[in-house]
């Protein structure tokens, strides 16, 4: 940037107020009148070699792959692994696919605000009639491409079903929740041992 040079009346207006101030310096200069206050050439700066940086990727030194995701467990997985509260025997038979279910429900091809109304209503007509072990079949769900950034799990009846189950009213009728043998539809169905009725 060039300093323009400054203009004779400017030249005078900064004697005059020279003049009137305390002079700090015996030997002070006053400037003449067409002269413009230089400020020294700048030195540059020594510019210092420097290695050439090396190709740079992003996640180098990361430590292996990603973890991915950390999902909170399906409810078939929460459902796998809940402690047994059933007689044991009795649970294991299940498993198997041994003992035949007294009633079934197909939730096939409602949607939510459909199927849980009909749940509850099965559910407590089963434990009415004093009826032990039912099915609910709530198929495995369509598989569709996942391109989000918040992973979604097929299967919107086969996650909510358990929930159902666990909460009010159904939650004091239902003693055990199991995911069905092959037999008896596998990944898309539940075994609900239901409690005794008084």
């Amino acid at each position: 940037m060039t300093r323009r040079r400054l203009r004779p009346e400017e030249l005078e207006l900064w004697n005059q107020v020279a003049r009137t101030t305390d002079k700090l310096n015996p030997r002070s200069i006053e400037m003449p009148a067409d002269a413009t206050p230089k400020r020294p050439p700048r030195k540059p700066e020594p510019v210092s070699p420097q290695k050439p940086l090396s190709r740079f990727e992003i996640g180098q030194n990361a430590r292996g792959k990603s973890a991915g995701h950390t999902l909170y467990p399906t409810a078939p997985e929460q459902v796998a692994h809940a402690p047994v509260r059933m007689d044991k025997k009795a649970h294991t038979k299940l498993k198997r696919g041994k003992l035949k279910p007294e009633a079934r429900i197909d939730l096939h091809g409602m949607t939510l605000a459909q199927a849980q109304p009909a749940l509850t209503g099965f559910i407590m007509r089963a434990f009415a009639e004093g009826q032990r072990l039912v099915l609910v079949i709530t198929g495995k769900g369509k598989r569709t491409t996942d391109d989000g950034p918040i992973p979604q799990r097929p299967g919107v009846l086969r996650h909510n079903v358990p929930h159902w189950l666990h909460t009010s009213p159904l939650n004091s009728m239902v003693m055990q929740i199991t995911p069905a043998h092959l037999r008896h539809g596998g990944d898309g169905a539940y075994y609900v041992y239901l409690r005794r009725s008084r």
